[in-house]
């Protein structure tokens, strides 16, 4: 509802910020049913008032399958929506109010969203209820994914992708003159798989903390002591280069905040914001060491060393000058023309985007957006389980923590924590402050996160949330994301037991 600057001198008396106008504390995967909740109580403002919610003539001109998403809310009761989301219909109906007759609406979400097993499905039922009011492809509306570093976006646009187009493959192939393989790579799950199954050998990691990041942390770190080799290129150090493969390199290089001298002249990199505006983005700090040299300096070393004449790119001239690259890049993607001039002006520049020029481009129905049917998932659980979540703290960046304080919750000192309803708590026999023991057992298998402290917290009842990436060791490897395959890192069927001070020789049996 409102945010106090954390930064601020404790002890000084200052009013938050307001953000918020209403708070909907939905339950762990109880968002698609207050998604459709909230699209009955639009139909039925639809039908008080007609051609008044719905753009009627943006569904009959952008969109298809409207009459057969209609349909399908017969089979849905609105009060059996509500009691699924956690959320009283006297709530939802205020949050249908409040957009019923509005079309500048965006939509933003986080992880809390995607991270659910069925979090693509839940993507597209924000779509469908934009879709109904017209709300994409005009100022002030749309879908907002927030992420927050600023290269997770790039990375997608420059193709960092285990499965690019034939489009895109066939653009490279034409501007470089070699043959581009087409065999599709693996994603973050496959490959932990991949290693155990002895299909990779080698992990070359551009940065990250791969141990950290993952799920199922004893299962990933079985997988990376199988390899062959393992290499890390890392501004500092993690995790993943004490757990390796038989041999293991760390290569320092510059971070991004450090001054970049090639040739006496000093480098910038373009970074994409959730937005997709391309900005650049200068070091200003003197590097720890005159030795170190930035990531492409080392690729572009190691494939002239490697490669040597055989090679058809120019790897020297990509060495000494980020500008080689981004004027490659130009040719190779679409939407960088004048890469080099428009990343040095002020604020940079926004990259294509078809559905916000009211353009939808898809395979089966060409230019119109589909609405799509999803379904309710089924959250029972059992009388000794929870839904976990899990979660960063303010003092964290990723899966590099720089303190134990979580001044937006409260925190201090500590991260072994599990957040818990204080009417779960009671029921439990625990009282705050215990200090319990957490198990997984997807897939038969038994995972333990040893020594949480309990802390009550205003959540729903039969939800828990613990911080990222100390509970990773519960996400199963094969709990994952339909469609995506990413980890449902937000939806953790756990159970929590009493602290027993001998689970470490059980942990270390596993």
């Amino acid at each position: 509802m409102g945010f106090r600057n954390p930064q601020e001198i404790n002890g000084v008396i200052k009013s938050a910020v307001k953000l918020a106008d209403l708070y909907l504390p939905v339950k762990i995967n109880g968002d698609m049913a207050l998604l459709k909740a909230l699209e009955i109580l639009l139909i039925q403002l639809e039908k008080q008032n007609p051609e008044k919610v719905f753009d009627h003539d943006f569904i009959r001109e952008k969109t298809v399958g409207y009459d057969a998403f209609l349909k399908q809310f017969e089979k849905y009761e609105l009060d059996e929506l509500c009691e699924l989301s956690g959320i009283s219909i006297e709530a939802l109906t205020i949050a249908a109010e409040m957009i019923a007759f509005k079309k500048q609406i965006i939509v933003c979400w986080g992880m809390g969203l995607t991270q659910q097993p069925n979090g693509v499905d839940v993507i597209r039922e924000i779509v469908n209820i934009l879709l109904l009011k017209g709300s994409i492809g005009k100022p002030g509306a749309g879908v907002c994914p927030v992420r927050g570093h600023s290269n997770v976006q790039g990375n997608r646009t420059m193709m960092i992708n285990e499965k690019p187009t034939e489009e895109q493959l066939d653009r490279l192939q034409e501007f470089y003159g070699f043959k581009t393989p087409r065999k599709h790579g693996y994603d973050v799950v496959r490959a932990i798989k991949a290693m155990h199954e002895d299909n990779v050998k080698l992990l070359f990691s551009m940065g990250g903390n791969f141990l950290s990041a993952t799920p199922d942390t004893s299962y990933t770190a079985s997988a990376l002591r199988k390899l062959n080799l393992t290499v890390s290129v890392s501004t500092k150090l993690n995790r993943s280069h004490l757990i390796h493969g038989k041999e293991a390199i760390i290569l320092p290089t510059l971070s991004r905040s450090d001054i970049d001298l090639v040739n006496g002249e000093a480098q910038f990199i373009t970074t994409e914001n959730s937005m997709g505006v391309v900005q650049s983005s200068k070091g200003i700090l003197k590097p720890v060491s005159d030795n170190l040299i930035n990531e492409t300096q080392i690729v572009c070393r190691m494939a002239m060393a490697t490669l040597g004449d055989k090679s058809v790119i120019n790897w020297q001239r990509y060495h000494d000058s980020y500008d080689a690259v981004r004027d490659d890049i130009e040719q190779c993607i679409p939407g960088f023309e004048n890469y080099n001039k428009r990343a040095r002006e002020k604020g940079g520049f926004y990259l294509p985007n078809v559905a916000r020029e009211g353009n939808f481009i898809t395979n089966q129905y060409g230019d119109r957006a589909p609405f799509t049917l999803t379904e309710i998932p089924d959250n029972t659980l059992g009388p000794d389980e929870y839904l976990m979540a899990t979660t960063r703290t303010h003092d964290q960046f990723n899966t590099t923590i720089y303190g134990l304080d979580d001044r937006y919750r409260g925190i201090k000192n500590e991260r072994r924590v599990i957040f818990m309803n204080k009417t779960d708590i009671e029921q439990a026999g625990f009282n705050s402050g215990d200090k319990v023991d957490l198990f997984n057992y997807d897939d038969n298998i038994e995972r333990i996160a040893p020594l949480f402290i309990i802390v009550s917290y205003e959540i729903p009842q039969k939800n828990a949330v613990t911080y990222f990436p100390e509970t990773n060791v519960l996400v199963s490897i094969n709990n994952v994301v339909k469609d995506s395959n990413m980890p449902a890192s937000k939806y953790v069927k756990i159970k929590i037991k009493k602290h027993d001070p001998k689970i470490y020789e059980r942990i270390n049996q596993l």
